[in-house]
């Protein structure tokens, strides 16, 4: 399948599956130059994704905690001031599966550096915008560039890792995505709080903006990859119906968007509960939840070096286990126990992302960008549905039904996880 998109594929792709333990032979990996671990080429091309993936969520994220203040601001409701998240989110998917077909044609440094710049530069406009219209318009730029990013790194460092290093150099991008994602909650809150959220969100785009350069200053130059010129739209259908028509990856597109709608649901409602008597958290108090995206971080990179060595789907079901273990947690009257629990979702849902990230590179056959790009389609879209979806379980029935919902989705990911292993190995 796709032989015409992909001229490398080893002999092992000349069957039905490919084989995950060797995906391409030694003489393949010489003559593509892949990126060796150990070498200063692959430290330089893991931090510089780690930058882009603190820079991507940390920018995109950056405006949660201050939605009461754009509320009192610019007076609107609190439904109204969401739409500064939920419109950046919903260009970013729509772009993300468009952005693998772009960088075939415009490459995948340069697309990766012109979004991280632009999404900076629209984040420090943001700070200074006189109304919130204006402010709307800017949010939804910056999701359209941030898309990107996510994809191409991904499909980047699939082509360009060396197999048996790709684990851990994509747990490491990963860290950088929930790294980015904390620092762009907790460092706008803070800031907002004793100064202003202008200043707040100026700061934030500075230091997306240092992060753009640094990643454009480390990341090696693609060696394995050539832009195809024009645009063939055919072309681009093929390779995602190719993808889709891979026995193992749409399983691994649905745990993506099974444990996203998971982890989403829970940090949307589990603040609602915590607010509530006998815990009755303040809004700082609730915040520093948000620092448990450290255990993410950890998770993320020791993800990926288990999956290197001790088979990416065996860490894939076991990361699922441990974030339903972490979501029946939180049905504890204890805050000690709850909190203990989302340390355990968190923990056990990067890993999973991190894996699921990995497998996606290694399973797809020519065109990763667009594979990529229909992993992360799903995982967004599995945010926005099951997040939304959960808000109904808990007017149901409170944080018990919210549980159940969540569970459920955990089991069906455990499911895929289990039938993707021995439909990869066949």
């Amino acid at each position: 399948m796709q032989r015409a998109a992909d001229k490398s594929l080893d002999v092992s792709e000349t069957h039905a599956r490919p084989n995950l333990n060797l995906v391409r032979t030694a003489a393949e990996i010489q003559e593509k130059q892949f990126l060796l671990r150990g070498t200063s080429s692959y430290r330089r091309a893991s931090l510089a994704l780690f930058l882009s993936g603190f820079a991507t969520f940390s920018l995109l994220y950056c405006v949660q905690p201050l939605m009461p203040i754009f509320a009192a601001d610019f007076g609107v409701s609190p439904a109204a001031s969401s739409l500064s998240l939920s419109l950046s989110t919903g260009f970013l998917a729509f772009a993300i599966f468009c952005a693998a077909a772009v960088s075939e044609s415009f490459g995948r440094r340069s697309l990766m550096f012109a979004s991280l710049l632009g999404a900076a530069l629209c984040t420090i406009a943001c700070a200074i915008v006189p109304s919130w219209h204006a402010l709307l318009v800017i949010r939804a730029l910056d999701g359209l560039l941030l898309g990107g990013v996510p994809a191409v790194a991904m499909a980047y460092l699939s082509e360009e890792i060396d197999p048996q290093g790709l684990g851990a150099s994509m747990g490491l991008y990963i860290a950088g995505n929930a790294f980015g994602g904390m620092a762009g909650r907790v460092v706008t809150g803070t800031l907002a709080e004793f100064f202003s959220w202008r200043i707040a969100l100026g700061a934030l785009g500075v230091l997306g903006l240092a992060a753009a350069i640094g990643f454009f200053l480390l990341l090696p130059a693609s060696r394995n990859f050539t832009p195809r010129k024009g645009f063939d739209a055919r072309f681009h259908v093929r390779a995602w119906v190719g993808h889709i028509s891979n026995p193992a990856l749409p399983l691994l597109f649905a745990i993506g968007f099974l444990a996203m709608g998971t982890f989403v649901t829970v940090y949307n409602y589990i603040g609602f509960r915590l607010v509530q008597p006998p815990y009755s958290l303040n809004q700082t108090e609730l915040g520093l939840i948000f620092t448990v995206y450290l255990f993410g971080i950890a998770a993320s990179w020791v993800a990926g070096l288990l999956g290197d060595r001790i088979g990416h789907f065996i860490v894939l079901p076991t990361g699922i286990a441990v974030a339903a273990l972490g979501v029946t947690a939180t049905l504890s009257s204890s805050l000690a126990l709850i909190v203990l629990g989302i340390v355990l979702l968190t923990s056990g849902f990067f890993v999973a992302h991190s894996v699921a990230s990995a497998l996606v590179g290694r399973l797809a056959r020519g065109t990763k960008g667009h594979a990529s790009a229909l992993y992360l389609l799903s995982y967004y879209i599995g945010s926005s549905v099951a997040g939304s979806v959960g808000g109904y379980f808990w007017g149901a029935d409170g944080w018990n039904a919210v549980v159940a919902f969540t569970l459920s989705l955990l089991a069906l990911s455990i499911i895929a996880a289990l039938v993707a292993a021995k439909l990869a190995k066949q």
